[in-house]
């Protein structure tokens, strides 16, 4: 692939819910199908040169849903932990999760964790998870931390240091199945990242879908607010 990869891609992998209904199955199945394609995209990205890949997996609006749904949802994601800490120490993937604590169990804490530490001095692609994550929720919890702090006229390369995880601004954002919403994630980050929206269901975004991102993310013009 000879386009320029971007440093930081962000994700909002939606569509696992109308890809199981699409089929008659459960929803629980499409999150286990998206799970996959989500193996495949973070091998690939790595492979690409990709540094930075955020995905959003579960936001603080997430609780809403159904009891058995989420309860799904957090067995999945600890199972994934698990299930990926051998590709993850394998491939040198550090790996990071973005978001609140709140209402997450002592056990899938404490996996995650783990597997942070585990993976801390890993030098090849950051693999950050928003899980319980909301844009809003950080932008607040980080003004909370400057005034603790008792930090006074603060720029925004300093605000920044007060976020989850201070990583650098994505450069592409994606969103599978179509929805034209930004759904409250990376508010501050995306500030001028270029948005690419595609119809494919995440389930089914796969290595191609990928480049035809990073393909389209080539044919942009970025002047931040410059003139042309």
């Amino acid at each position: 692939m000879k386009n320029q990869v971007p440093d930081h891609i962000a994700i909002i992998m939606d569509g696992n819910g109308r890809w199981a209904k699409k089929r008659g199955l459960p929803r629980t199945l499409g999150h286990r199908e998206g799970a996959a394609s989500l193996r495949k995209v973070i091998t690939h990205a790595a492979e690409l040169g990709v540094k930075y890949l955020t995905v959003y997996a579960f936001s603080t609006e997430n609780w809403k849903r159904s009891q058995e749904e989420v309860s799904a949802l957090m067995f999945l994601f600890k199972s994934y932990i698990k299930n990926e800490e051998k590709n993850i120490m394998k491939n040198n993937i550090r790996f990071m999760v973005s978001g609140r604590t709140d209402n997450v169990s002592p056990t899938l804490l404490k996996a995650i964790h783990q597997l942070e530490e585990k993976s801390s001095k890993n030098t090849g692609l950051t693999f950050n998870i928003a899980f319980n994550y909301g844009g809003r929720a950080e932008i607040i919890d980080a003004v909370n931390k400057v005034i603790k702090s008792g930090a006074e006229n603060i720029t925004e390369e300093e605000f920044g240091k007060y976020l989850y995880n201070n990583l650098p601004d994505p450069e592409l954002l994606i969103r599978t199945s179509g929805e034209m919403r930004i759904s409250n994630f990376l508010l501050w980050q995306i500030a001028y990242s270029e948005i690419y929206i595609t119809d494919t269901l995440w389930p089914d975004f796969d290595e191609a879908e990928l480049e035809k991102a990073i393909e389209n993310f080539n044919k942009r013009d970025r002047r931040f607010g410059g003139a042309k």
